[in-house]
């Protein structure tokens, strides 16, 4: 399933708005469309299908990450709960310098990933089938990354736990949120505190065409995270710290 030429100037347009020329990189996400499209016939990758939504709220909302100003350089990431890989594909499609690492607990999203990274020739990727209440506990992961992405997979105050272990000191957690985000910030403060984390911006935009409001939650790692965090796998979602 290819994307159709008006496809194609609906991704190029909207890439534009938010200054990012993928003319360059248009070959690959044209790949990387076929390849969700065809996967998501046969498993069940993401709920979004049509061709314009999958344009603007998956390829175009990952870029959006971008206007945060603080994923340039040879940084180590990783995109906690990636689904199909968003925001990290196509982030790591434009931003090749970035060591990129791929998080879900779903096997075959993971399996997705590894193959689209293969064909696509992302080098220095990393797919990893786990959760982040283990992974935030291992060596080499533990304080690790510069940088942390999550598109918004759980509340903010939830998202601190799962995300800060990971974030090293003096690096950077990027959450993508919709529209509401101030309450969660108010209601997520004491949790990113506990752990280390510290505010530093919040930008708001309107995603290019659709015009739905988004925003990037950036916190900044300026302590290490105590221990005893995070904990046990589901707890932070069901008892979220305050």
């Amino acid at each position: 399933m290819r994307m159709s030429e008006k496809g194609v100037g609906l991704l190029l347009g909207a890439a534009r708005e938010l200054g990012i020329e993928l003319e360059p990189y248009l070959d690959q996400f044209l790949l990387l469309y076929q390849r969700l499209m065809e996967a998501n016939q046969i498993t069940n990758l993401t709920a979004i299908r049509d061709e314009a939504g999958v344009i603007l709220k998956h390829f175009v909302d990952s870029l959006s990450c971008l206007k945060s100003e603080k994923l340039s350089g040879e940084l180590k990431v990783v995109d906690v709960g990636t689904g199909a890989g968003f925001p990290g594909l196509p982030l790591k499609i434009v931003k090749r310098e970035l060591e990129m690492s791929f998080l879900d607990a779903t096997k075959k999203k993971i399996e997705f990933i590894e193959g689209v990274c293969r064909e696509l020739g992302l080098s220095n990727t990393h797919c990893i089938w786990g959760r982040a209440e283990e992974l935030g506990w291992k060596t080499g992961h533990r304080e690790a990354y510069d940088r942390v992405l999550s598109r918004a997979v759980a509340s903010l105050d939830t998202l601190s736990e799962l995300c800060l272990p990971l974030v090293k000191v003096g690096g950077i957690m990027i959450v993508q949120k919709g529209p509401g985000v101030r309450n969660e910030l108010n209601r997520a403060r004491g949790a990113i505190r506990t752990l280390g984390g510290a505010l530093a911006d919040v930008i708001t935009f309107d995603l290019p065409v659709l015009g739905e409001p988004r925003s990037l939650v950036i916190i900044e790692k300026i302590q290490t995270t105590p221990p005893g965090f995070p904990r046990r796998v589901g707890v932070p979602a069901k008892n979220p710290l305050s």
